[in-house]
């Protein structure tokens, strides 16, 4: 695939505010891409949307759409459709107005308009609305009509702006599918912000992740979940959230938790570790083994609170001092456990460097 979208160098600060929103950004994005930024609030993701867009200026750097310089090209003239997180709808104006008012520059007849605005209609399934105005619509009803809109323009980018986030969990799992399936059909580069890391793992291509301005990593979901470069990447995307302990390394080749409880390294980066005095052990909620009772290599586990979800619970509980959530099948919890036995799997833990917290868990 073809680059459609470069950020060279890029900075942007606010007017009056010394800080740069953006630090030197370097990223392209494919024709086709369905990229995803995602990071805590003031991260500068929808500052980057918004550059994109043309709707706030470059301090310094270059952004490329279609290999031509836009840092001066008019909103209009970048060939971009947005999606609001507020919908942006025309109260006075039916549905079908509303969608049809993207095509308003395309000097097309009538008949033409209408056509169009019928088979955008019937791929979101809003037909029988179109006669109907927003304020009698519900928020994924307003959401397909601004979706819908988009579409229409036929452009060569789609900038969504959190666009799920005022819509109910269900609602948002089924225009969840209905944003991938538009993706795939009509094989455009979506460019997605978001602070919602489901949404970030189910719908991208590539993940951009940011912190204070800062890229802190730009990878596919798979590998940003399994080898976060640092460790708020690790921190950051995964649900329950990844478990955090300072451990010592001792010479034996054992990590020790605490002054009583260590437990055994097996990694294929045993060597790396070893070099280290101490380690930031993470590991996730799922890669442990549980018991109710004592073993042999096992740690205690005073459990603090569980949170029930269907077929599995959400323990959490002291490891030695140490918060940590982790997962048992809830046929094994009868909600009255007040300790827990569990084995980490040191094969699947990540270690960060205590004063960088970059990941040399790397072969």
């Amino acid at each position: 695939m073809a680059k459609l979208i470069e950020f060279r160098n890029l900075c942007v600060k606010y007017k009056n505010n010394d800080d740069l929103t953006i630090k030197d950004m370097n990223i392209e994005i494919e024709d086709g891409e369905f990229i995803v930024f995602v990071g805590p609030s003031g991260c500068g993701k929808s500052t980057t949307l918004k550059v994109l867009s043309g709707l706030e200026e470059v301090h310094s750097g270059e952004i490329y759409i279609s290999g031509e310089l836009a840092n001066y090209k008019e909103p209009k003239d970048r060939n971009i459709a947005m999606v609001f997180q507020n919908y942006a709808l025309y109260p006075h104006f039916s549905v079908r107005k509303n969608i049809e008012v993207g095509l308003k520059s395309a000097k097309l007849s009538k008949s033409e308009v209408r056509k169009k605005t019928d088979v955008v209609a019937q791929k979101l399934h809003i037909t029988p609305i179109l006669d109907k105005f927003p304020k009698d619509l519900s928020g994924g009803q307003q959401q397909r009509v601004a979706l819908a809109r988009a579409i229409i323009r036929d452009p060569l980018v789609y900038i969504f702006d959190e666009p799920l986030s005022n819509l109910d969990a269900k609602l948002r799992h089924s225009t969840r599918n209905e944003i991938i399936s538009m993706h795939r059909e009509l094989k455009k580069t979506f460019f997605y912000v978001t602070h919602d890391q489901v949404e970030a793992m189910t719908m991208a291509d590539r993940i951009v992740v940011l912190k204070d301005g800062e890229v802190q990593q730009i990878d596919s979901p798979k590998n940003i979940f399994y080898n976060p470069s640092n460790l708020f990447v690790a921190q950051f995307l995964g649900n329950p959230e990844i478990n955090t302990i300072s451990v010592k390394v001792k010479t034996d080749g054992t990590l020790a938790i605490s002054e009583s409880a260590s437990i055994e390294l097996e990694h294929s980066n045993k060597d790396m570790i070893l070099k280290q005095d101490e380690v930031i052990l993470c590991f996730r909620p799922d890669d442990v083994e549980y018991s109710k009772t004592a073993k042999e290599g096992f740690i205690e586990v005073q459990v603090n609170s569980k949170e029930m979800l269907g077929n599995t619970t959400i323990v959490n509980g002291k490891l030695a001092g140490h918060d940590i959530n982790f997962v048992v099948r809830t046929s094994d919890f009868d909600g009255d456990e007040k300790v827990y036995y569990i084995q980490i799997d040191t094969k699947k833990c990540l270690y960060f460097d205590p004063v960088s917290e970059k990941n040399i868990n790397v072969d």
